[in-house]
């Protein structure tokens, strides 16, 4: 059982990350590039080189290291079935959030047609509508759903109305990986099971900021990536069992029809597979430090995330009142502390007339670590009017991020806006 919000060791956290001992020019290094992939606990990295040392095979065979990838994949279903709250045979291994999004819209692509209707929204990372996007030369329909561009919400009048009986897919993010909107995903899945369609959300962005309950969410798929919350490069696709079953991937004719191993294709690379449910089990080591005793890993998780997830809020309450008193300073998303619930640590800003890369250049001499651009959410950033102008800066915070490393941010971003 989970008990209330327990405080976050810091502490024991940033000591599990080797990375953070890195120093720019003197200076130690500030990670605030989480939205583009985390840093990576050494339980992950111990993994996967013990898996490449002494256990490294393909899969299937008959003998000993063959059958310890096998179990080493069943062990990382097993893993990823507790983050999602799936069964492991609902769990799909891939190349990354993207690659398993071409490839799903693919195959449910098979069942459409001409005048099929996809509904895709602004907010969106464009992993999450040029998949849909490309069934439109089979005839689909891709309607996209528009943002208040005031606080960079969807607009969810807007969305409910472009559902009707023709819609068949609903993709939409769980939270934005540019300005941080967390979407009211459970309702708009109701809204699209009522029309007759399948839910599709995009996961990434919100996995390392808050506890993931696909039976709460009976969201039809889900996709996220390991990368992003303190694990390797790939991407996990939770699927209900019957899509799983019913729908037909396109694969090699010798591969497995079974489910759910006829949905990865080719041979993965295990030793990632190996990382992710390393990277499970740090979450899980995070939430027993939180609250001894804790039971099920499941359990664990959701305790790791009690206690993240105020922490993250913290942080984020103090970087966003003191970029506000940043003269010049565009900002992009929900400002207001009452709502900080329908949005996660990630926020994007201007200053004055200054090109993005201008900012992340001057913050980088300093080991400051920031990104600047559209990352891929360029739907959003042309309807920002911000494309054009080289996209915005984005600052991401993550629960290895300490309060000293958000006075730096803010101390050197007033210092650049005063040159």
């Amino acid at each position: 059982m989970v008990h209330g919000a327990a405080a976050l060791d810091t502490a024991w956290v940033r000591a599990q990350f080797p990375s953070l001992q890195l120093r720019v020019n003197g200076q130690a290094a500030v990670y605030f590039d989480g939205p583009a992939g985390t840093q990576v606990p050494q339980q992950v990295t111990r993994a996967m080189q013990e898996y490449l040392l002494r256990h490294n095979a393909n899969t299937g065979g008959a003998f000993v290291t063959s059958r310890q990838t096998d179990a080493g994949i069943a062990a990382a279903r097993e893993a990823m079935a507790d983050f999602f709250h799936c069964t492991a045979d609902e769990v799909v291994f891939g190349q990354n959030m993207t690659t398993i999004t071409f490839a799903l819209a693919r195959a449910i692509g098979r069942e459409l047609k001409a005048g099929d209707e996809i509904v895709v929204t602004t907010l969106d990372h464009d992993a999450n509508v040029a998949p849909w996007r490309a069934l439109e030369e089979r005839g689909v329909v891709v309607r996209q759903a528009d943002i208040r561009a005031t606080d960079c919400t969807l607009d969810l009048e807007d969305l409910r109305g472009k559902l009707n009986s023709r819609t068949k897919v609903v993709a939409v993010g769980y939270a934005s990986n540019a300005v941080g909107t967390i979407n009211p995903v459970a309702e708009i899945t109701k809204w699209a099971h009522a029309a007759g369609a399948l839910a599709f959300i995009d996961a990434v962005h919100y996995a390392p900021h808050g506890a993931i309950d696909v039976r709460t969410l009976d969201c039809d798929f889900l996709v996220c990536s390991p990368y992003k919350f303190f694990g390797p490069h790939m991407g996990t696709l939770y699927g209900k069992r019957e899509h799983l079953e019913r729908l037909r991937p396109y694969k090699v004719r010798p591969a497995s029809d079974l489910f759910p191993d006829r949905w990865e294709t080719g041979t993965q690379p295990h030793e990632l597979i190996v990382g992710i449910t390393a990277a499970v089990e740090y979450l899980a080591e995070l939430g027993r430090q939180c609250q001894p005793g804790i039971g099920t890993r499941r359990d664990a998780l959701l305790a790791a995330y009690t206690a993240t997830v105020p922490y993250e809020r913290k942080l984020l309450t103090a970087l966003i009142a003191g970029l506000l008193e940043i003269p010049g300073l565009a900002f992009y998303g929900i400002t207001d502390p009452a709502r900080f619930t329908e949005r996660c640590s990630t926020v994007s800003v201007r200053i004055g007339g200054h090109h993005p890369t201008e900012i992340a250049t001057y913050l980088g001499e300093r080991g400051i670590f920031t990104w600047d651009g559209n990352f891929y959410a360029l739907n959003l950033t042309e309807r920002l009017g911000v494309q054009e102008r080289g996209g915005v800066l984005r600052i991401g915070l993550v629960h290895y991020n300490t309060v000293d490393e958000v006075e730096r941010v803010l101390a050197a971003l007033r210092e650049f806006a005063r040159i």
